[in-house]
């Protein structure tokens, strides 16, 4: 399997090339020449597989530039700091199937992909005997599921840019008291959004990019959106042996596109299995805007009890675009350069109708989050956190005769407050977030500017 841009402006690369590339050289982002639809025959064998046997056979479609003997060891050390023996569960509460992806070491679902990419860092650096600097951005989970995966780990340094007091406090802990000298917190005074735009202008410069060996652990690396793959098709087996539906529907709390483009993915894999993806979004709607009246244009962004979908600027879309432009790289980039000056896309009629075969979607207030919060945890007791409480309030509001799959994206404990609010007490802390308060933190503040972040990486990164 060989990978290209969705900018058509690279030579196809290998599986392995495209976990250090991260970001295109050519500013576009990474997928493979094909999508391969898995065999009926296949996915009978492939339904009474463990979980870490089910990513193995994935990886080995789309890597096969690494044995499965390889695959087999990273996937088990990777899914060994998981805390639940299925991985990732999938549990019925009320009229919805909840898929746990919150068992990892961070507690949420980031870690299903960082965890193994971490591992796939350290096993690709060590063979090319070379280090690497990771930079990337984070909403809330991306960051402490990405230091997590590597921190400690030989000829790698991680940079995680977040915006600074708009994440959970919960979130912050996680990211900045963790003591490993091979990790840098860089809090930005601005959004999401500003540190995406700093970390993808950085990964531009080119010079700068190889000088200084930068790797990207945001979902604009392929290998982030592969591992996520996994738990859609996993989350299907298990529900379609337990009612026999030949179809479902996952219902997506989603801010930057990544996770739900892995469910599209999963979808094309099937070919059928998968009716349509539930996208759910906050307040911050663009993707919402997009799906039901094909309005991709930037808004403010507006501060959430589920802060890790304020975004405006979904930085996956560009990938899904690809396959909506018929797998035009041109009209991609002509696309992509308009919204660069316009912060606005415009669509055919005839591209909303194809979008809408794809995905339904809904928008859900914080006023609406709370009351499922509250109306959920009394039908089931079960306790939801705000982004799974969108998905689940989207995807009830989708309901048909098709099982409906919500994604748990965090656990609860993470947004104490917002649990709190809507039930009048806080969710029991589990082990990994007791006393995060009493350790030491390790921070930089920086503005909102690629060249102060520049600086502090020529100072710091391995070269």
């Amino acid at each position: 399997m060989k990978y290209i841009s969705t900018r058509g402006k690279i030579a196809p690369i290998p599986f392995k090339e495209t976990v250090l590339m991260g970001l295109a050289e050519d500013g576009g982002l990474i997928l493979p020449e094909r999508i391969p639809v898995i065999p009926r025959e296949t996915l009978k064998t492939w339904a009474i597989l463990s979980y870490p046997e089910l990513a193995v056979e994935v990886f080995k479609l789309f890597a096969d530039d690494i044995p499965a003997s390889d695959w087999r060891r990273l996937v088990a050390r990777a899914y060994a700091t998981f805390r639940h023996p299925e991985v990732c569960p999938v549990v019925k509460k009320g009229p919805v199937y909840i898929l746990e992806l919150f068992h990892g070491p961070t507690l949420a679902f980031k870690d299903v992909a960082l965890q193994l990419l971490g591992h796939l860092f350290e096993y690709l650096l060590l063979e090319r005997k070379t280090k690497l600097n990771i930079l990337g951005a984070t909403s809330g989970d991306t960051g402490s599921a990405a230091i997590y995966g590597v921190r400690g780990r030989q000829n790698i340094k991680i940079f995680i840019l977040f915006p600074h007091g708009r994440v959970s406090p919960v979130q912050a802990l996680q990211m900045t008291t963790v003591p490993d000298e091979n990790v840098f917190c860089l809090a930005i005074e601005g959004t999401f959004d500003d540190c995406q735009a700093i970390v993808k202008a950085i990964f531009g410069d080119l010079e700068f990019k190889r000088h200084y060996h930068l790797g990207a652990v945001n979902s604009i690396n392929w290998a982030r959106v592969l591992a996520q793959v996994v738990y859609y098709l996993w989350a299907y087996f298990r529900v379609r042996a337990e009612t026999g539906a030949e179809e479902v529907r996952f219902a997506v709390p989603t801010g930057n596109f990544g996770d739900i483009f892995a469910g599209y993915l999963a979808k094309r894999m099937l070919g059928k299995g998968i009716e349509r993806l539930v996208l759910a979004t906050n307040e911050n709607d663009i993707l919402t805007r997009f799906v039901n009246r094909g309005d991709y244009s930037v808004g403010k962004v507006t501060p959430t009890i589920s802060p890790s979908m304020d975004i405006q600027i979904a930085s996956n879309f560009e990938r899904y675009l690809y396959y909506l432009f018929h797998e035009d790289p041109v009209r991609v980039r002509e696309a992509m350069e308009r919204f660069a000056h316009t912060g606005r896309l415009i669509f055919a009629p005839e591209e909303i109708r194809r979008v809408q075969e794809d995905f339904l979607s809904l928008s859900v207030n914080q006023e609406e989050t709370l009351a499922t919060i509250a109306e959920f945890y009394q039908k089931t007791g079960y306790i939801l956190d705000p982004h799974t409480a969108v998905g689940v309030r989207a995807g009830l509001n989708f309901l048909d005769e098709r099982p409906m799959i919500c994604l748990a994206t965090a656990h609860p404990a993470k947004f104490p407050e917002a649990v709190k609010k809507a039930l009048g007490k806080e969710p029991e802390r589990p082990k990994p977030l007791q006393g995060l308060e009493n350790l030491p933190r390790r921070e930089v503040i920086l503005l909102p500017e690629v060249e102060k972040v520049k600086a502090f990486l020529a100072e710091h990164a391995l070269i």
